[in-house]
């Protein structure tokens, strides 16, 4: 009897202490532990994801790739697969299952190792997403068993499932089930098969090991393990577990399902979110909704490569990519080949080939693929291919296609209207930005010619000069200040002596020739540099240098010298597009931006833009308020002041300071006025000019009108600097305005001259230049952009009057070549045009005439 109370007491005193020690146990380690609180509100991290103005994915961003799903979506056998393998008795214990422990215990005991574990799904999921860590040690398993206890208490069993399979690791950066069944099979988990699920369920043990990316064998011993465990739990037939267990696997590694890819575009939205929320950017599950469309993105994107390959075409074949093996050797396996080949880096729509033979006779090569295919490259693919002396030199063309590919040589091809070309990495590169004028929706963005060739942004981040692209901001300056598109002025050869350099200084015109006095409209038309420089000349170099301030152009960017008025100031694509909006939509300054609304993981809206537009037919007034006007000086003064060779102004130098009015303080939404309505007419049909022309001459950007016929609301303006090293095209359709912008990055190299390629649609040749170098591609988007579009009507503002003048001398008309001229009122001529006679005179000595003018 004593024996059984010693025992009996014994057992209580034991109990009593495992009781206090639990307590005290759970009192030391809870303030260690997440509150159940925050188990419920845990966030799961979700991957960035960007989609088009349409709705349709362009990137995704994140470690972690997650589907998050709920429970009533998840397929029961789905479910069951889960417990069979991982926990049995879920629905029995209350988040540790002791007999679990106790076999872990009894293997432990009996082998030495812990390598048996016992943690139930509860237990697992409190690992998952706490940061109690992964390791073997009987801290962590404590720390397990609490919190596994106080889910257990907190949460049912549902909750705990469901987030239990939408945070368990799964392989391949996928986590939960349903990136999981995504990225193995391509599904969603109601298109999943038994043996799918299977498969799926056995990942969580090893996933590197397991998953059938990695080795199919080991996943498919894995996935006939679960079908044992699901059929002794009765959870399917001997017949569902035949038919899953021999039904083979095809997995294989699936990213998200991008509609179209734009990286450059996405890169930047990529890093204006990171701006905005740091590394939660990655992981707080946002969905980013841009101003892109895939039209108008894809368009400027063909747009851009084609211009470049027909640049790059024009100079010449550099030569192969790389020379795989020598023919004179023997020609290695064809496995060996083709692994080589799958190396390559892919590029745009390039192809990698190997040519394997040329046959002299047909005069073709046959080239071998990746995927172990040959095809025919025919001497048509290759009569382009002159060879590359330097930038304004090329060989002859190839009469034969040995004259160009050799075998043993890895070569780039493409298909150019379904055949096969060679083609080459083009060294030239790129930018095109394309905004709506109205209300800076970036409607098209390119950085250049292959996102995998160079990260680089050229549309946001490349100054460049901009060389005649700047003209329109000058002549705007010049109305601005009073004189009109009929003013004069002398197109005739300038030499200023500079004392402090000692040096003199040219300008030249391009072409350089030089055709004497000419009114502003034809000299913007024809783009001549002397009369741009009397223009700046005529208004001040420091006004003229304030004004570009108006545009949007840093004040560091621009150098406050007459070099100014031919361009030499530099400034990205996306600045001089924003510049030209202006003239577009009627003297609003827009703020480009390319991300309309941002949802976060919670569904809930985080951002949304809200533009200031612009608004032409609203009576808003300049910020700058009204510019000194030189309407009171005598039009004769103006004339022969404009056609002098002196640098005198014209024009006060002096500025009323204003302060610039943000975008914020304008009421009814508008962005600010940067120049007068009646300024941004003028200037926009002059750019009209530029395409259109007059009779007797054509403006130098005529292209355009030629490939957007019949359109006529149309303008734009050529750029091309100094040796031609960038080239520039900038301009308006519709509401619509675009900037193209071509160049190599090492702003050393001259665009050169070319000579035209078989089968170029444009027949460009000679000297590069903004017109030939880079407004194809702008003819091109326009083209595309432009469809669907009714063209705009840009009717003149109240303080516009229309007047015929005479073409030569800018005066009234009377009765000569007459053009109609537009007028800001108040600059208009008021004299009419009067043709001089000359007048003989009799020299009474010799008896002969003279004329005496």
């Amino acid at each position: 009897m004593r024996l059984i109370q010693f025992v009996l007491f014994l057992t209580i005193a034991l109990f009593t202490l495992g009781i206090i020690s639990f307590v005290g146990l759970y009192d030391y380690v809870k303030p260690q532990l997440p509150t159940v609180a925050d188990l419920k509100s845990v966030r799961l991290q979700e991957p960035m994801r960007i989609y088009s103005a349409e709705g349709e994915l362009m990137a995704e961003f994140g470690e972690k790739r997650r589907n998050p799903v709920l429970f009533e979506n998840i397929p029961e056998q789905l479910i069951n697969a889960f417990i069979a393998i991982e926990d049995t008795r879920y629905y029995e214990h209350q988040g540790i299952d002791p007999i679990g422990i106790l076999r872990a215990i009894f293997v432990a005991a009996s082998s030495g190792s812990t390598s048996q574990g016992a943690s139930t799904i509860t237990q697992q999921l409190a690992r998952n997403i706490t940061e109690i860590g992964n390791e073997r040690s009987i801290e962590r398993k404590i720390k397990e068993v609490f919190l596994a206890f106080d889910i257990e208490k907190n949460l049912n069993k549902q909750e705990i499932l469901a987030l239990y399979l939408n945070t368990i690791f799964m392989g391949q950066r996928s986590y939960g089930i349903g990136a999981a069944a995504y990225t193995y099979f391509g599904k969603s988990l109601n298109e999943l098969t038994l043996a799918e699920m299977a498969l799926l369920a056995g990942l969580p043990k090893a996933p590197s090991d397991y998953n059938p990316i990695n080795s199919v064998a080991r996943a498919t011993d894995r996935r006939n393990i679960v079908l044992r465990r699901m059929l002794e739990e009765n959870f399917i037939t001997i017949d569902e577990y035949n038919q899953a267990r021999n039904e083979p696997i095809n997995a294989k590694y699936h990213q998200a399902k991008v509609a179209f890819s734009s990286p450059y575009i996405t890169e930047a939205v990529r890093q204006e979110m990171y701006r905005r929320y740091g590394e939660d950017a990655y992981t707080g599950g946002f969905k980013v909704y841009t101003t892109i469309t895939k039209k108008l993105q894809l368009a400027g994107e063909q747009a851009l490569r084609n211009n470049i390959l027909s640049y790059d075409m024009r100079h010449g074949y550099r030569g192969a990519v790389a020379l795989i093996w020598d023919h004179q050797e023997g020609t290695p396996e064809e496995n060996a080949i083709t692994d080589y080949l799958k190396t390559v880096v892919p590029l745009a729509d390039f192809i990698p080939a190997a040519v394997m033979d040329i046959n002299k006779e047909e005069n073709t090569a046959t080239l071998l693929f990746s995927d172990g295919s040959r095809k025919i490259l025919s001497h048509k693919g290759v009569k382009w291919a002159r060879k590359y002396i330097n930038e304004r030199s090329q060989g002859p063309s190839p009469k034969r296609v040995s004259d160009v590919i050799h075998v043993g040589e890895q070569i780039w091809v493409r298909y150019y209207k379904d055949e096969l070309w060679l083609t080459q990495e083009p060294e030239v590169n790129s930018a095109l930005v394309s905004l709506d004028s109205n209300t800076g929706e970036v409607q098209a963005l390119v950085g250049g010619f292959d996102f995998q060739q160079s990260k680089f942004n050229r549309a946001t981040q490349a100054l460049r000069q901009i060389g005649s692209n700047i003209k329109p901001f000058f002549y705007a300056a010049a109305l601005d200040k009073g004189l009109s598109l009929a003013t004069v002025f002398n197109d005739a050869p300038i030499t200023s002596w500079n004392p402090s350099s000692l040096k003199s200084w040219s300008p030249k015109n391009s072409p350089n020739v030089y055709e004497g006095p000419m009114r502003l409209r034809q000299a913007l038309g024809l783009s001549k540099n002397v009369v741009m420089v009397r223009v700046v000349r005529a208004i001040g170099v420091e006004a003229a240098a304030d004004f570009l301030e108006r545009f949007g152009f840093p004040e560091g960017n621009i150098d406050r010298t007459e070099a100014m008025s031919l361009g030499s100031p530099s400034f990205t694509p996306m600045q001089v597009a924003r510049g030209y909006a202006v003239f577009a939509n009627g003297g609003f300054l827009i703020e480009p931006y390319f991300i309309t609304r941002v949802i976060d993981g919670e569904d809930k809206m985080v951002f949304e833009a809200k533009p200031k537009i612009a608004c032409a037919e609203c009576n808003i007034p300049s910020i700058y308020g009204e510019s000194e006007k030189i309407a009171a000086i005598a039009y004769e003064e103006i004339e022969d002041m404009a056609q002098s060779e002196g640098n005198e102004n014209i024009l006060s130098n002096e500025e009323k300071e204003v302060e610039f009015i943000s975008s914020e303080n304008q009421s009814g939404g508008y962005a600010p006025r940067v120049i007068s309505g009646e300024v941004a007419f003028l200037m926009r049909d002059a750019l009209n000019s530029n395409v259109f022309g007059e009779p007797g001459w054509n403006g130098t950007g005529w292209r355009a009108g030629k490939v957007l016929a019949p359109r006529k609301d149309i303008g734009g303006k050529t750029g091309t600097t100094n040796s031609s090293k960038d080239a520039w095209f900038s301009g308006y359709g519709a509401n619509i305005v675009t900037s193209v912008w071509v160049g190599f990055d090492d702003n050393r190299k001259t665009l050169g001259s070319g000579t035209a390629w078989p089968g170029d649609p444009d027949g460009i040749s000679g000297g590069e230049a903004g017109a030939k170098t880079a407004q194809p591609a702008w003819n091109h988007y326009m083209k595309v952009a432009l469809e669907n579009i009714e063209e705009k009507n840009f009717p003149a503002p109240p303080g516009i009057i229309s007047l015929s003048i005479d073409k030569y001398s800018g005066q009234l008309s009377n009765g000569g070549p007459t053009r109609k001229e537009y007028f800001i009122k108040g600059t208009e001529p008021s004299t009419y045009f009067v043709e001089e006679l000359g007048t003989e005179i009799e020299d009474e000595a010799s008896g002969q005439t003279q004329e005496l003018f």
